[in-house]
């Protein structure tokens, strides 16, 4: 019985979350497998020019060839320091503002009707006027991402805080901790999750906000390398190639974001 047993503990899975994540791994490999296939079938069966629609190989190998050859990898770089420069100066600001707005009722009114009229006001918009009043450097880009992925972060911090359970306020009143320590201890801890999903829609956001700010001026970046395979090099599978390279950047730094969300906020199995 006991040898039975043993045989059955060892043939139970061990790791339930590994198998979760290995099959969530195949639905999406499946998924882009079938999207790669329809796509070559358009291309096939329409017939179409590769200055019309490449297909999935050939983006696939002019891909490879720009990453190897450093076409991209300039681009590359400048849009990612666009992003992760505005991801934090737009994360801070929102979280410090959000905790602001969601523990002080006169801050609340007076400042919120003026950060939804500038959430309303498309970026696209925007992005001329901080260009021609910065200049058209590093850090005219980066504010526009701050800009765009600010208003989701404050949202999410201010949910947070006001969702914070008034019991545990009470007990560290009664515990007599200083508002520093209940704001350290207490209510960012407890608005994490709601910090961090702002920081999922945000990250996304930063991405759009540095393409739209290299597309209102700029000379380097993924949405400059865009308009010259478009334009004067016309270089369709580059374009292709670029668009996926913002893609997978943008996936990137969401999975990043939901790793960081896993690590710090321990869910039960």
């Amino acid at each position: 019985m006991r040898s039975m047993r043993g045989q059955s503990d060892m043939a139970a899975p061990r790791h339930p979350r590994e198998h979760r994540v290995a099959a969530d791994a195949a639905a999406i490999l499946l998924a882009a497998g079938v999207f790669l296939l329809v796509w070559q079938l358009i291309v096939v069966i329409g017939d179409y020019p590769a200055f019309i629609l490449p297909g999935p190989l050939l983006v696939g190998d002019r891909f490879v060839e720009a990453w190897l050859d450093g076409t991209i990898l300039p681009h590359f770089l400048t849009t990612l320091s666009e992003v992760a420069l505005g991801l934090a100066v737009g994360g801070i600001s929102g979280i410090i503002s959000g905790i602001l707005l969601a523990r002080s009722r006169l801050a609340s009114r007076l400042f919120s009707p003026y950060i939804v009229a500038a959430q309303a006001t498309p970026i696209i918009v925007l992005a001329p006027l901080i260009a021609l009043w910065f200049g058209t450097g590093l850090a005219s880009r980066a504010l526009i991402c701050a800009l765009i992925c600010y208003f989701p972060i404050a949202i999410g911090t201010l949910v947070g805080i006001r969702s914070v359970d008034e019991r545990l306020m009470e007990l560290g009143r009664s515990l007599r901790a200083t508002r520093w320590q209940l704001l350290s201890a207490i209510e960012v801890p407890s608005a994490l999750p709601q910090i961090l999903g702002g920081f999922r829609i945000g990250v996304t956001l930063a991405v759009v906000g540095a393409i739209v700010a290299e597309w209102a001026g700029g000379d380097s970046g993924l949405a400059v390398l865009i308009n010259l395979a478009r334009g004067s090099m016309f270089d369709i599978p580059l374009m292709f190639a670029t668009l996926a390279t913002i893609a997978i950047l943008g996936v990137a730094l969401y999975l990043l974001v939901v790793l960081l969300e896993r690590r710090l906020i321990r869910s039960p199995s």
